[in-house]
Formats: C-alpha cells, structure tokens, sequence
C-alpha cells in the first residue's frame, strides 16, 4: 500500500469532484455542479484564501482535505481551519484521514501557526474517533447566523 499526501493539482478534478460530492451527501448539505466549479477553481488558481491536499492511495484519490488560514485575536496568532476533510468509504482505515490532517498540520508548523482547528458532526463516531486521538475536543458550541 503505497499512500502519498500532496497539494491537489487540475489533474484531480473528476476525482476531486467525486469525493466533493460525496462529502456534502454526507453531510445532507444541497450542492451543485457550480458550486463544486467555483470550489475546484479556488483550490487550483489560488484567487482564494482556500488550499487543499488529497490522499492517493496506489494510485488513485481517496481523499481531500480543504484549509485555510484565520486570524486569533486574543492570542495575536493566526491557525489554519481545516474545513473539508473526506475519505471514501472503500480507503477508510487505511490512515488517509491522518496523513491529511497531518499534512495540514505540518503546513501551520512550517508557515508559523498557533493551531489547527476544525468542526464536525456530533454524531460523526467514526471521525471523531481519529480526533480524539490526535486532538483535544474544545468547550466552544458553534453558532451559525445566516445572512
């Protein structure tokens, strides 16, 4: 098994698109081909604050994480905020989802960040049980105020 973490290329886009897919079914969240292009376009131009790495495993992608920088006032520091993170089904267990998360981590270590933060669904066991190994679960409840 050869697994291999790297920043996502154009080349990755039909795959990309897939797991961008799955992802937001995952989660029950309404998702258009557009939307999945505006996305692709951030992560490939750099005309947005959002990066990506995927995971590939033997040779195909498995696996994609979204970051991207955010500022913390009270500490005078900045993190990185891990906002996607999606490995399919078929490559779970096979340490994708960590190499991610590690990848991002390594990036705030190199670029001078205090810590990478993310969310995710209470009811997410499987994940959750990855990043109560790796990371320590905050006091913070999420609020969301739609405009």
């Amino acid at each position: 098994m050869n697994l291999i973490v790297r920043p996502i290329e154009l080349a990755d886009h039909a795959a990309w698109d897939e797991l961008y897919q799955a992802y937001a079914e995952f989660y029950g969240v309404a998702q258009t081909a557009d939307m999945r292009e505006r996305v692709f376009g951030w992560l490939t131009t750099h005309a947005h604050e959002v990066n990506g790495f995927c995971a590939v495993l033997d040779g195909t992608l498995v696996g994609i994480t979204h970051y991207r920088v955010f500022a913390r006032p009270l500490a005078a520091a900045t993190g990185l905020f891990l906002d996607d993170l999606f490995v399919s089904p078929s490559a779970r267990g096979t340490g994708a989802a960590g190499a991610l998360i590690d990848a991002v981590r390594d990036t705030a270590k190199s670029d001078g960040h205090s810590v990478v933060r993310w969310i995710t669904a209470k009811d997410n066991a499987r994940a959750r049980g990855l990043y109560d190994k790796i990371a320590n679960e905050t006091a913070w409840v999420t609020y969301d105020l739609n405009v």
